[in-house]
């Protein structure tokens, strides 16, 4: 072959390449990684002295991909009218007021009916009672079903066109893909990049804390 031809092959073939890994980088920019939760306690420190003794501090075994939220040592029990849900993880620090977060089909098991809600927002939402090793609490609010939401900084907002609080739809690849719509938007400065989904809804597409999503609007 003509070195002339060669070395046009060639040329298109780097310029292939080049738009190639220019596409891929785009799409890296706009994917959006996911992190999948099971239900689990936040507690106030009012109501962890209850549970397990005045002045009692929470055991970290593993900081979670949130700034500041981690994964705690220790577990509870929930309980509703109809049954109990053993070694619930709790999730610290603690916070201002409990709040316990659980899936849709929990609700079956324990004989209540919760709602999905975002996180803080538990204005008329059912109790739950909460067993520990040193007592019990039967809380007047707090049990919620977690709301799908993508937490982002003011600057990812800016990138992917968002802003606090909208409401958006989502893009799921792969063979049991599809399109979730009622997302949330939590745009703070105080947050790491990241779509949160219960273990439920992220089973039925097939999610995992490996997965990525893309924001269709």
């Amino acid at each position: 072959m003509d070195n002339k031809y060669e070395a046009v092959i060639k040329l298109l073939l780097e310029t292939v390449q080049s738009n190639l890994a220019v596409e891929e980088k785009k799409k890296d920019m706009y994917e959006i990684p996911v992190g999948v939760s099971n239900r689990h306690v936040h507690l106030s420190q009012a109501d962890l002295n209850y549970l397990f003794g005045e002045g009692y501090e929470l055991k970290k075994i593993k900081d979670l991909s949130q700034p500041g939220q981690y994964a705690c040592e220790e577990t509870v029990i929930i309980c509703g009218p109809k049954g109990a849900i053993e070694k619930v993880r709790i999730l610290g620090p603690v916070r201002s007021k409990t709040q316990i977060e659980v899936l849709a089909g929990d609700c079956f098991k324990l004989g209540v009916f919760a709602q999905p809600r975002m996180s803080g927002d538990l204005n008329e939402t059912p109790g739950i009672t909460i067993v520990g090793p040193k007592g019990s609490i039967q809380t007047p609010d707090g049990l919620i079903i977690a709301q799908r939401h993508i937490h982002m900084t003011h600057e990812d907002a800016k990138r992917f066109g968002v802003h606090d609080g909208q409401i958006v739809s989502i893009k799921v690849e792969g063979p049991r893909g599809g399109i979730y719509n009622n997302v949330v938007v939590r745009a703070n400065d105080s947050s790491a990049l990241e779509f949160h989904v219960d273990t439920e809804e992220a089973n039925a597409m097939s999610l995992n804390n490996l997965s990525k999503i893309t924001i269709i609007k």
